[in-house]
């Protein structure tokens, strides 16, 4: 284990959760809490905005973090990905540079760079490996976000090699839990399918339209679980190759859906409006580098959407309504 790593026993660690608010940093200051870690150093949006870089250079100068989880990111579905590049790709490109450059400037210990498994070329060979990274072309419809992702990962890498700075990446797989974004044209596969079937059971509809044929795989991984993982690699991984973590097991979209209809207590039919995008046929992760270091899942999908599902349906209306 390296000095820099990040462990219970080190209370003199200063701990800084880029994007607290989200889905990924919100489960990362829960897991450190649970952990019995200080709070963490963190801040909204309105009160820092990562994208400028002198803001971000005198809040590290500042606060001197020893440790960063780099959670901030502009996300979106694949029409939100599609009609809007050029703001994926350059808040993106923004929120990485500037924090890890920070990260670097201020003399941090370690830093951890979340990314997503659409770094992957859409037609890679199943399950994904690491080392698949730029080995053929992107899927189109996530291109900007991906490229961003690839370009934080490069980076890490580079102040690796050129300063000697322990700094790591993350690939997690497709995420779903608590903080979900649940806007009805922003928002990823699984939060989109609650709202759509949970509203539809409260009106009684006999059917609902799903995007595209239902029959890409995705691979899923509650947001928790994810969480762990990062506190994992914290404390136990300091090598320039990012690690894949996800479940390692994946289900065609339309299972998915069925699933989510009878949980919400759909009862009608599901329709598929094959005009619509599919996106990546497949797009499984082989996560067998960090399962042999020692991390591995623990909440299922059925259990994991059983608790979103209830969380989402406790919500008032007009906060589920997103």
């Amino acid at each position: 284990m390296h000095p820099a790593s990040l462990t219970p026993d080190r209370q003199d660690a200063r701990i800084y959760v880029a994007g607290h608010r989200g889905m990924v940093g919100s489960a990362i200051v829960r897991a450190l809490s649970q952990a019995g870690f200080p709070e963490p150093i963190v801040f909204n949006s309105d009160e820092l905005d990562l994208r400028n870089g002198s803001a971000v250079q005198a809040m590290m100068s500042r606060e001197r973090p020893t440790h960063i989880f780099l959670a901030a990111a502009k996300v979106g579905g694949i029409r939100a990905n599609a009609e809007q590049p050029a703001g994926f790709l350059y808040d993106n490109l923004m929120i990485a540079s500037n924090v890890i450059n920070a990260a670097h400037n201020t003399g941090a210990e370690k830093l951890l760079f979340l990314g997503s498994s659409c770094i992957y070329p859409k037609l890679a060979d199943q399950p994904i490996c690491e080392e698949a990274l730029l080995t053929g072309p992107l899927e189109p419809t996530n291109a900007a976000y991906a490229l961003a992702k690839i370009a934080g990962i490069q980076l890490c890498n580079a102040y690796r090699q050129q300063h000697g700075a322990h700094f790591i990446s993350a690939m997690p797989t497709n995420l779903y839990g608590p903080g979900d974004n649940y806007h009805p044209t922003g928002s990823h596969v699984i939060p989109a399918l609650i709202r759509r079937f949970y509203e539809a059971a409260q009106r009684g509809d006999d059917h609902v339209t799903c995007w595209g044929s239902g029959t890409p795989r995705r691979e899923f991984l509650h947001v928790d679980d994810l969480a762990t993982a990062c506190l994992f690699m914290m404390a136990n991984y300091d090598e320039a190759l990012h690690l894949n973590v996800g479940t390692g097991a994946d289900l065609p979209i339309k299972a998915l859906s069925e699933m989510i209809a009878q949980l919400t207590g759909f009862k009608g039919a599901i329709h598929w409006d094959v005009e619509q995008p599919d996106g990546t046929p497949r797009k499984q992760l082989d996560c067998s580098r960090i399962h042999a270091l020692g991390w591995h899942h623990r909440i299922e999908l059925e259990d994991g959407l059983r608790s979103v599902i209830a969380e989402y349906a406790a919500q008032p209306e007009s906060q589920r309504r997103g």
